[in-house]
């Protein structure tokens, strides 16, 4: 039997939030160096707005919307860009978002002739292909300060999430056939984060949901939601989805610089602080009791409960995540309870991303940090090849890396698409100009790269007319 991974990246499809397991990576050929409006496009489309990345199976590719209080699931045609069908999704209350966030911010998943979204201002829908509704399963209210933002995944006969919160996070297994949900575990250490989960076929055929979140990455039986082993050391929050080579997990996460190597600050027992500063002696401390500055404007994020004070367990997470490292880590998969002291193989921790997730190709481990700092590394042991600005201009970047056909993308905020030649060198062969801005990231399947932006989805490919 092959294993799951080399059985996914054989496919042509592109089922998931970052293609076949979460990899960015599709080997399919005749995809552009060189494209724009006018050059190497098949077709060109507009839609409502969404930062979900587009999801593709069969002729078929699949968005997330949101327009005004409506929210849509679109289904487009593949070779055209025309719409073949719209679905409208209950919108039941409005959760909190960062400014960078969007309310259809979640990627679907497709599985055989079945679609699964997650809008967090309702729950998850299922829908067959041709749009008919499959069942639907409410969720929520969240709580999370940026707005959630994690996609579903399949595993096996259970659609798969990771619902990281200011508190009472969960994972959850719904029934692929029916919406029931099966299992749900706590997350009680996960406080706030994004990151998608990956699916890995362990050594005696459990299938296991690899999910990262704040301080631990858990690795769950999709059948029952039981965790099977979990990994210490991540950052407080975590928004990256993880790499899986063989039975390695690779994984970035960035909280604060603060959480650099070097740079981290003492926090004081919270007897100290309220010793000092409880000026009401309540055994809490608010904000205009903060003895600074800078703990007055992280205090929204540390008060979890959300009641206008801190109390000893909101201040030992906030010491928590005060102590954790940025870093990507080199994880080997597998083991039973706590594998933190033997299964970490490497860490890295310069210009570690906190959105990009790490892209694996052809031998060379690609990190390109949310300020364009590209750092490449061998996989193997974690060495540095080379670190510097992508294109050497300062960008934001929101979007992963994909890559497939011998070349790398790369998708800035403002819509640059820089192609590598893949390498530790960090040669870059084209960038490529579109309009408007880009949080989603790039889907590659048949020959073609998919590419959302603020405006518009394009479709670009070396065959172009």
């Amino acid at each position: 039997m092959k294993p799951l991974l080399l059985i996914l990246l054989a496919s042509d499809e592109w089922g998931r939030f970052r293609g076949p397991n979460g990899t960015g990576v599709l080997d399919t050929s005749g995809l552009p160096a060189e494209f724009g409006p006018e050059k190497n496009l098949v077709w060109k489309a507009s839609f409502p707005p969404g930062h979900s990345s587009p999801v593709l199976s069969g002729d078929r590719i699949f968005l997330t919307a949101a327009e005004g209080d409506r929210l849509w699931t679109i289904c487009v045609n593949r070779a055209t860009g025309a719409v073949l069908w719209r679905r409208e999704c209950p919108r039941t209350r409005r959760e909190h978002l960062d400014k960078r966030n969007h309310p259809a911010s979640p990627s679907a998943a497709v599985e055989g002739r079945n679609v699964f979204v997650f809008f967090p201002d309702f729950g998850v829908i299922s829908y067959d292909v041709e749009g008919k509704e499959r069942w639907r399963t409410p969720l929520g209210p969240f709580n999370n300060l940026y707005g959630m933002g994690a996609s579903p995944v399949v595993a096996g006969d259970r659609v798969i999430l990771i619902c990281d919160q200011t508190g009472g996070s969960f994972a959850i297994g719904m029934n692929v056939s029916d919406g029931r949900i099966v299992w749900k575990t706590p997350r009680p250490e996960a406080v706030s984060g994004h990151s998608t989960p990956v699916v890995w076929r362990s050594p005696g055929g459990m299938l296991q949901a690899i999910a990262p979140g704040s301080f631990r990455l858990d690795a769950y039986s999709a059948a029952t939601g039981e965790i099977q082993w979990f990994v210490r050391g991540l950052a407080s929050e975590m928004k990256s989805v993880p790499v899986l080579d063989g039975d390695i997990v690779y994984i970035n996460g960035y909280n604060l610089p603060e959480n650099d190597p070097g740079r981290h600050v003492a926090v004081p027992p919270f007897a100290e602080i309220l010793a000092a500063h409880d000026k009401d002696m309540d055994a809490r401390l608010s904000r205009d009791e903060a003895p600074d500055q800078r703990l007055r404007s992280f205090f929204p994020y540390l008060d979890l409960n959300h009641d206008g004070f801190l109390d000893d367990a909101e201040w030992k997470m906030y010491n928590a995540a005060m102590a954790a490292e940025n870093g990507i880590l080199a994880i080997a998969a597998g083991g039973r309870g706590d594998m933190s002291a033997q299964s970490v193989r490497w860490k890295y921790q310069r210009s570690v991303p906190q959105l990009p997730s790490t892209l694996l190709y052809r031998g060379v481990l690609y990190m390109l940090n949310d300020a364009g700092v590209l750092t490449t590394l061998d996989p193997a042991t974690g060495a540095m090849h080379k670190q510097a600005r992508l294109r050497g201009v300062a960008d934001r970047y929101f979007s992963s890396p994909v890559a497939g056909d011998g070349k790398v993308y790369m998708t800035s905020h403002g819509c640059v698409i820089a192609v590598l030649k893949p390498g530790p060198d960090q040669e870059v062969l084209a960038s490529n100009q579109l309009e408007g801005e880009c949080y989603a990231t790039p889907a590659i399947a048949g020959g073609r790269l998919y590419v959302r932006t603020s405006q518009a989805l394009y479709c670009f490919s070396e065959s172009a007319p």
